[in-house]
């Protein structure tokens, strides 16, 4: 502690003093007056680096004493110069190697060998990711509900305890071939937001919560985004409950498992406001060199399940023109889908995205065949036409051929509008922070498209390599998360400070 006060006495006795730009082991050199944190951490590493201070061993223990510097000085400096407190606090800095550090040690949970995640909804490795999200906002001195469906809420308390909380988060679970960063990015990016402002001891007018949401993926319990569904009133918990994967394990089942059934009602807490921070998951940021995306809502989406009935027979031994091969007619609809999507260009898309064969072996004609078709359009009046001409198609094309099908609409998430207010909040983020901004609509589906019919709400977007995501190659610079975390603290700032 010696150490530490001698060096805090130059540095109050130097204030104030000339700022020193520094870089990895260069030489400091005087250039502007001391401002804020940054100014400070670079005089800290002035005064150790000139060896006048003994200094702990290593790296981490390094950082540690520069931070304790920084905070001890910027308390003196923020007492002799009242009311500048509140103008650096706007200016709050978030920590980007203490971001992509958070982001690579998650990602060891349920690592692939090609470098992505495969952590399913309600598995042991969601608990596991769940477990150490818990522990790391509690650590902040959170504390943490879980509701009915397990939505996970890390509440940090605010000045005034009677306003709604401001959330930001997103989710934590994965595609089975997922990346590093879709929905992760949200979640922990909130998090070096909740830290930072831990660090610096900012207290917001509004309680701020971290929101990691529930099976926002759908990819083993359709539908997707099922448990901010339930929040906002679209789905029933009875519901989701019974939403069963391939193996016939339901929903409720595996949540009571791992343990996050919470008792809290889907629901029942009110939000001022939702910031969900994302990767962008298409090409448009990265191609016109843009950092941030400014969202001004969802593309409505929907999904339908099929099921083609034939006859299996022996491959060898059934002649062509008796068959009724439901792959074959499988393949036909498939072809339609993909055109249906072209006939709405450019803003239309559509795919088939799961195929089961059965009985699946070499030598037997298909027998049945099960498919789900994903149609997404900015205009629900443009889906129904789509959804008209898919319907259609179906005894057209399946009945010559001998076939029968089921077809069922399974989930439907109409086009989402954002809260002005809020994309106001991130334009004003991306300018304080210096980065070049464009408004889009999002192309994929959000817990935010359903948060947004009971709270405002917004998203912003950064870039992802090629635009490729839900693939183990999805890819999205350090600097890149870094803005995302930065705007997104900015963007809560600012609509905490309009509530003050």
């Amino acid at each position: 502690m010696q150490a530490f006060d001698r060096a805090l006495d130059d540095f109050t006795a130097a204030l104030p003093i000339p700022r020193m730009t520094h870089g990895c082991g260069d030489r400091l050199r005087p250039n502007v007056a001391v401002q804020n944190d940054k100014d400070l951490t670079a005089l800290g590493r002035y005064l150790l680096a000139e060896g006048r201070y003994p200094l702990p061993q290593g790296e981490r223990a390094c950082y540690a004493t520069l931070i304790f510097l920084s905070r001890r000085t910027k308390q003196l400096t923020d007492r002799r110069n009242p009311g500048t407190r509140e103008q650096e606090m706007q200016n709050l800095q978030i920590n980007p190697q203490r971001l992509w550090d958070t982001l690579m040690e998650t990602a060891q949970i349920g690592a692939t060998a090609k470098g992505g995640i495969c952590r399913l909804t309600v598995t042991d490795l969601d608990r596991q990711v769940r477990d150490w999200f818990k522990a790391q906002c509690e650590a902040l001195g959170c504390t943490v509900a879980v509701d009915e469906v397990g939505n996970m809420f890390a509440r940090r308390p605010g000045k005034k305890e009677n306003l709604a909380p401001i959330a930001m988060g997103s989710h934590l679970d994965t595609q089975p071939t997922g990346g590093k960063f879709d929905g992760t990015l949200g979640v922990l990016g909130a998090l070096e937001a909740m830290r930072t402002l831990h660090e610096t001891g900012y207290e917001t007018n509004a309680p701020i919560e971290i929101v990691n949401w529930t099976n926002e993926e759908g990819s083993r319990f359709a539908p997707a985004m099922l448990a901010s569904g339930v929040f906002a009133g679209v789905f029933t918990p009875d519901f989701a409950y019974a939403r069963a994967d391939r193996d016939g394990k339901t929903f409720g089942d595996e949540l009571k498992r791992i343990g996050y059934q919470g008792k809290d009602r889907a629901g029942a807490r009110k939000f001022a406001a939702m910031f969900e921070l994302h990767i962008e998951q298409g090409p448009i940021l990265e191609d016109e060199a843009r950092m941030i995306g400014v969202v001004q809502g969802v593309q409505g989406m929907r999904w339908y399940e099929v099921t083609v009935t034939g006859q299996a027979a022996h491959t060898g031994a059934t002649p062509m023109r008796l068959r009724k091969n439901a792959l074959l007619g499988a393949a036909h609809m498939i072809a339609r889908i993909d055109a249906i999507a072209h006939e709405h260009a450019p803003d239309a898309v559509g795919a088939v995205g799961l195929i089961e064969s059965r009985p699946n072996s070499r030598n037997v004609v298909p027998g049945e065949v099960f498919f789900t078709v994903d149609f997404r359009h900015p205009d629900d009046k443009v889906l129904d036409v789509m959804e008209g001409k898919f319907r259609a198609a179906l005894p057209e094309i399946l009945e010559p051929m001998k076939l029968a099908y089921k077809e069922a609409r399974i989930w439907d998430s109409p086009a989402v509008k954002f809260a002005p207010e809020l994309i106001a909040c991130v334009r004003a983020g991306a300018e304080k922070a210096g980065f070049k901004s464009r408004d889009m609509i999002s192309g994929a589906g959000h817990d935010a498209a359903y948060v947004a019919r009971v709270a405002p709400t917004t998203m912003i977007f950064v870039p992802c390599a090629g635009g490729i995501s839900h693939n183990e190659a999805e890819s999205t610079s350090f600097d890149e998360c870094a803005a995302g975390a930065q705007v997104l603290l900015n963007a809560v700032l600012e609509f905490d400070r309009r509530l003050g």
